[in-house]
């Protein structure tokens, strides 16, 4: 999740203690996990025009030391913001009745790319499975194909935050695919070098598509599209998802954490009108933004909603030790790079002539973290919950490796199937009706609104297409996508 002041709070054992652990900077650039393929031709603008475009981690992590992963009632009552074990993620989804058909993504593998990665990410993965009587994946790998990664640093805050991004993307893409096989491909990143990591990402996703080492990649990062110098920069990095579509390897990147606005180049402010961000608003990829689940009293999901944790004072107080407004929201709206591709004509009255971003949306909320188990250093051991579309995009990553298993093999670019899903209202494709993307900040002494997009029946600047009913929508998507 990308904000001016990523604030991770230290629970105490006691519970209501809270306390700011870390400040991560924002993106004026790349955010978090994943991992950004394209290459530069020669003498084009690219990597070297990029040098301002960063980097860095965006999941919004409450660290603690609890030693239990705690319940919804425990957030509830003790932080009044709510958060849900991997079997609440499986039963919103409707999952369970793909697991009793042998569903579970067997003979697909998730490739995950973060830098630095975690150095405790294999144990607390065997934690996180133990715990939830999650089979471990049949596969397990951790490459460096962008060089050796630089020794852990626990008093490195970068480290620490790229860390916690790793937990969340291969914690959760497991939940949801827990027979898939995982692949993290870990990058060096050099603060020295001006471009903070960009060029070591690109390479090393370069390699997984050329050596065909993965079915679908999940990227938990975006950046601001006003932040790159022109549309050159963002054509010149390209080349692995033009690969990625010729291969039919699935990409999908996070839609964002700021709702309408984004972080601008200094770090710090906001965009005071709506923007959007790349790669989600790539042709070539599907955006994935945020949804908000809730329970009722007999623990059974209601209907979803756009993600939006702006104005809840509670989540607000939590995740930023302020009443807030702050701007917790899935991002969403038009490219100002990319017209509108052609799987999008029949949202024209929606998108316009441009490309519209998200495509499909997924648990993300704050208000509705995820639990994760991690022990690295920097950090409280234990159980930390989790938000953000760095949330929504490895458990939707884990969706299209179920789809996989179904087709046999791997889709590429599945979102003329989502489109056209949508249009026939077919029972995979669940509506998300309710909720907006407008949010709201104070910034130079005054606050401001950046209007966004309301949900609707239908495709949404808010929301896409809508979410998902796993049950319906993977044998759908393994056929639509897989012929």
């Amino acid at each position: 999740m990308r904000i001016p002041r990523l604030i991770a709070v230290a629970i105490g054992a006691c519970g209501l203690a809270a306390a700011a652990l870390a400040a991560v900077g924002p993106v004026p650039g790349l955010v978090s996990a994943g991992g950004l393929a394209g290459s530069a031709g020669s003498g084009s603008p690219g990597l070297s025009a990029l040098a301002t475009v960063t980097a860095s981690p965006g999941v919004i992590r409450i660290g603690h030391a609890q030693s239990g992963p705690p319940t919804t009632a425990d957030c509830e009552k003790s932080y009044k913001v709510a958060c849900y074990e991997p079997g609440q993620i499986e039963q919103a989804y409707h999952l369970p009745a793909l697991y009793a058909r042998g569903v579970t993504g067997k003979g697909a593998t998730i490739v995950i790319v973060d830098s630095y990665g975690s150095p405790t990410i294999k144990g607390d993965l065997s934690v996180f499975d133990h715990t939830f009587g999650l089979p471990a994946p049949p596969s397990f790998r951790i490459i460096q194909p962008a060089g050796k990664v630089p020794p852990y640093n626990p008093n490195n805050s970068d480290m620490v935050g790229w860390a916690g991004e790793t937990t969340l993307d291969v914690e959760y893409a497991h939940t949801v695919a827990p027979g898939a096989n995982l692949l993290l491909v870990e990058t060096p990143v050099s603060e020295t070098e001006g471009v903070h990591g960009f060029p070591q990402i690109v390479k090393a996703e370069q390699y997984v598509l050329n050596h065909h080492l993965g079915d679908v990649i999940s990227q938990s990062f975006s950046a601001t599209e006003q932040t790159f110098p022109n549309s050159s920069a963002v054509q010149a990095l390209r080349g692995a998802y033009q690969l990625a579509d010729k291969d039919k390897v699935t990409v999908l990147t996070a839609a964002g954490d700021s709702g309408a606005a984004d972080v601008g180049l200094d770090e710090t402010t906001y965009y005071l009108f709506p923007v959007t961000s790349w790669p989600d608003s790539d042709p070539l990829v599907t955006g994935v933004g945020g949804t908000q689940l809730h329970f009722n009293s007999a623990g059974q999901p209601t209907a979803p909603r756009v993600w939006n944790d702006t104005y809840n004072k509670a989540t607000n107080e939590f995740f930023a030790s302020n009443a807030g407004p702050n701007p917790f929201a899935g991002g969403g709206g038009k490219s100002i790079f990319f017209t509108r591709p052609s799987y999008q004509n029949g949202v024209q009255n929606i998108v316009g002539d441009r490309r519209g971003v998200p495509d499909i949306s997924m648990s993300a909320a704050c208000n509705g973290a995820v639990d994760t188990y991690s022990t690295f250093g920097g950090a409280p051991a234990g159980w930390s919950p989790s938000c953000g579309t760095s949330e929504a995009t490895p458990l939707f990553a884990g969706i299209v490796a179920l789809a996989d298993q179904v087709a046999g093999h791997s889709l590429g670019l599945i979102n003329p199937a989502l489109y056209q899903l949508s249009a026939w209202d077919a029972p995979g494709i669940v509506d998300v009706t309710s909720g907006n993307n407008t949010v709201s900040f104070e910034q130079g002494g005054r606050e401001h609104t950046v209007p966004g997009f309301t949900a609707r029946p239908g495709y949404s600047l808010a929301a896409g297409v809508g979410t998902v009913n796993a049950e319906y929508f993977v044998p759908e998507l393994a056929f639509l996508a897989g012929h």
